[in-house]
């Protein structure tokens, strides 16, 4: 058999993904019935365990590089929260114990009284700039605790070489996206509809863009909005979903909903396990709350997988939505903040803490808060072993945030408000075990 270099290399790639699940999956019988759907190596990648690289963590004499001291840290997948230092070495969690002698460490930083969690990982964000209403991602690290984001549908088939090359290679914060099912992506912001014509919508090219990105891309966006698709309905969303088939069985679509044509059950009994529905809980119209009861269709995606994701933005989050949303068992299961050039400057200001502190204020437990915007959305990535936790051998994503008690005001997207006891504040962000902004920093200046 004729192999090319590039045949050759996809080839030893899924060779590696299906031994490695093999080795570390623990049968079929352990994955969860949402997940069925996905390949062997998409699976390697969402139970890969982190490992230690170059460096023996149980070397009494080792020095870290850096260590987070006297943190309240709290991961949930550790099930830890407790005041513990964490050692840092080569870019990874090295140590996480109850004290590190200060003479171990290069450079300390003392969080007594601060949150440590993972770094924050927002699964729904506009963070390609120059192209439409993007935003660059590390500027914005200081007011986000972000060290990992996805686009969502920024480029299309035809501009995804624009994020690839262009963005993702100058931006500490890592990145990852979807590629939009219309070929021009967002390059005309938030106007026109970029469905109106769907000739844009090319299913085998998107499904090439997926396929040959692979290590960036998680699958296909869409937005169903009548304003954005016109008279073509859920055409956009059949296309987008075969555009996932046709790139690979790992490959999910997420489907943004506000204000969607027809009736949303059909939209979303078309949604498959794995597929994300962004803006859940938006009061646009042609809601998933429906005169107070959560849509026997909404409940029923969410039994059978499907993500229900946040996706806050500038008018797609509703405290009269959301609200009701959970307690009938419609709860989020991402935190995401939809961060792009317009809602940054909106009243909601959906900056991942603000969003995490409202979901707070509605009730839902803090492990719960942080679950959901770190190893939750670290999971559905499945690209990186140890993404969302501060395991040892795990990627040194840190978030310090002071943890404010006291009266807080709230607003939606729609001018609710809510009061709260209690928010999160960003004080400093690590990523790779390089915090952001805070000297001293290293020669050369490697990320």
């Amino acid at each position: 058999m004729d192999l090319s270099r590039r045949g050759f290399i996809k080839l030893s790639a899924g060779a590696a993904a299906a031994g490695g699940t093999l080795a570390g999956a623990g049968g079929a019988s352990a994955l969860p019935p949402a997940e069925a759907h996905l390949d062997a190596s998409r699976l390697l990648a969402q139970a890969g365990t982190p490992a230690p690289l170059g460096f023996n963590p149980a070397d009494a004499s080792m020095k870290y590089e850096l260590v987070i001291a006297n943190g309240d840290v709290l991961d949930p997948v550790q099930k830890t929260r407790a005041r513990r230092d964490i050692g840092i070495r080569f870019g990874q969690i090295a140590a996480v114990a109850a004290s590190i002698p200060a003479d171990r460490a290069v450079q300390r930083i003392d969080a007594a009284g601060k949150l440590v969690t993972p770094g924050l990982i927002d699964l729904h964000t506009h963070l390609c700039p120059h192209l439409g209403i993007g935003l660059p991602a590390d500027e914005l690290v200081p007011i986000t605790a972000t060290t990992t984001a996805v686009s969502a549908g920024d480029a299309g088939a035809y501009t995804f070489g624009n994020f690839r090359h262009g963005v993702v290679p100058q931006s500490r914060t890592r990145l990852f996206g979807f590629v939009h099912i219309a070929s021009i992506g967002l390059a005309g912001g938030l106007a026109p509809g970029e469905m109106l014509n769907i000739e844009y919508a090319n299913v085998e090219a998107c499904a090439k863009a997926v396929a040959e990105n692979a290590d960036l891309a998680l699958g296909v966006k869409v937005r169903i909005t009548d304003s954005v698709v016109g008279q073509n309905g859920l055409e956009p969303l059949r296309r987008a979903i075969r555009a996932a088939e046709m790139a690979g069985k790992q490959f999910r679509v997420m489907c943004h909903i506000g204000s969607a044509p027809g009736s949303l059950s059909d939209l979303l009994d078309l949604l498959r396990p794995g597929d994300i529905l962004t803006h859940a809980f938006s009061g646009a119209g042609n809601n998933t709350v429906q005169n107070g009861r959560v849509l026997p269709a909404a409940l029923a995606a969410k039994q059978r997988g499907v993500i229900i994701d946040v996706g806050h933005g500038g008018g797609s989050f509703d405290f009269t939505v959301c609200e009701p949303a959970m307690q009938q068992g419609f709860g989020p299961d991402t935190i995401s903040s939809d961060i792009h050039a317009v809602s940054i400057n909106t009243p909601g200001y959906p900056t991942m803490p603000w969003v995490m502190s409202k979901l707070l204020a509605l009730g839902m437990p803090l492990e719960d808060v942080v679950a959901r915007s770190t190893s939750e959305p670290g999971r559905i990535i499945g690209k990186v072993p140890g993404l969302g936790t501060l395991a040892i051998g795990a990627p040194a994503d840190l978030a310090i945030f002071d943890l404010v008690d006291g009266p807080v005001e709230f607003v939606d997207t729609r001018n609710n408000k809510r009061a709260g006891t209690r928010k999160l504040v960003p004080v400093l962000t690590v990523k790779g075990g390089r915090p952001y902004g805070r000297p001293p920093l290293p020669i050369p200046f490697l990320y």
